[in-house]
This record gives structure tokens, C-alpha cells and sequence, in this order.
């Protein structure tokens, strides 16, 4: 896949995908108003909400710089993406997601957030455990179980992994 075309699928998928998981449904929850709470939560809401959107930015260019692909299933990256953030832990974007509802919820004190955020991790886990895993293992072989054997797939190691 071109660059070009890459970088466009892969902006198009962030704003329906992340955006409306993340910002969308968050926000017909809520209306994002701010609800009383604690001025230093807050703060570390903004923290996470800033975190978590650079993560995820960067998460999905490296799909493009590196997989010359997108993150969306109709146009899969032609190589496995394991730099970056990827050799800390396999599933940097939907960690990311879950950081900006967790952000939300700490910014505008919108409990809300939280059992919602709890449904979409386990849609998240059935997803990659059913669908995602098994499709890198047919697309990528032995080199995506030696990437799974060695960096974890929700909890991130503390060293980056190195592929030999």
C-alpha cells in the first residue's frame, strides 16, 4: 500500500474508530460536563487524556511508517508492526482508548465513563483474542508468535523487546 494512501486510511479510521469510541459515545454520555470533583483529579485527568492521545497518534503512524498500512481490517499493513510502543506491549491503541475515557472520567468527575470503559475493554479483548491473533498469526507466522512470546499483549514490559 502507498504511503499516501496509507496515511489517508489510517486518518479517516482514527477519527470513525478511536474517535467515536473514545469521543463520541463518551460525550452522549456525558455532554462532557464538568461535574464536581476534585481540582488535582482533574489535572491528572488532563495528564492521561494528553498521554493517551499521543500515544494513540503515534501508535497509528507507525501503522503507516512501518506496516505501510492502516490499523482498519479492510486495509491491513503489508508487515508486522512491532517498533515504537510496540515493543512494550502489543495492544498500545486500544490501551490508549481506554486512557482517554479514564482521562474524561477524571476530568469532568463523569463516573459513567467507567462501566462504559469496562464494556469496551472486554469488546477490546474478545476482539483481539478472536479475530485479530489468529489473523497475524496466518498473515505473519513464526514472526508474530515470536513477538507475542515475548511482549505482552495488555500490561507493558518494562524494557523494550529487540527482535533478533
Amino acid at each position: 500500500m502507498q504511503t499516501r494512501k496509507a496515511a489517508l486510511g489510517s486518518a479517516g479510521f482514527f477519527v470513525l474508530a478511536p474517535g467515536g469510541v473514545a469521543g463520541v459515545i463518551p460525550w452522549l454520555l456525558t455532554r462532557w460536563r464538568m461535574e464536581p470533583f476534585w481540582l488535582p483529579l482533574r489535572i491528572l485527568g488532563v495528564a492521561v487524556l494528553v498521554l493517551a492521545l499521543t500515544v494513540l497518534i503515534s501508535a497509528f503512524a507507525r501503522f503507516v511508517t512501518e506496516g505501510f498500512g492502516t490499523p482498519a481490517p479492510v486495509a491491513p499493513p503489508d508487515r508486522l508492526v512491532v517498533g515504537g510502543l510496540y515493543r512494550f506491549v502489543r495492544n498500545p491503541m486500544y490501551l490508549a482508548v481506554l486512557s482517554l475515557m479514564l482521562g474524561q472520567t477524571l476530568l469532568f468527575g463523569q463516573w459513567i465513563l467507567l462501566p462504559y470503559a469496562a464494556i469496551v475493554s472486554l469488546a477490546f479483548a474478545v476482539m483481539v483474542r478472536f479475530h485479530e491473533e489468529p489473523v497475524l498469526r496466518r498473515d505473519f507466522g513464526t514472526q508474530y508468535d515470536s513477538y507475542r512470546a515475548a511482549v505482552p499483549g495488555w500490561w507493558p514490559r518494562l524494557r523494550p523487546w529487540h527482535q533478533n
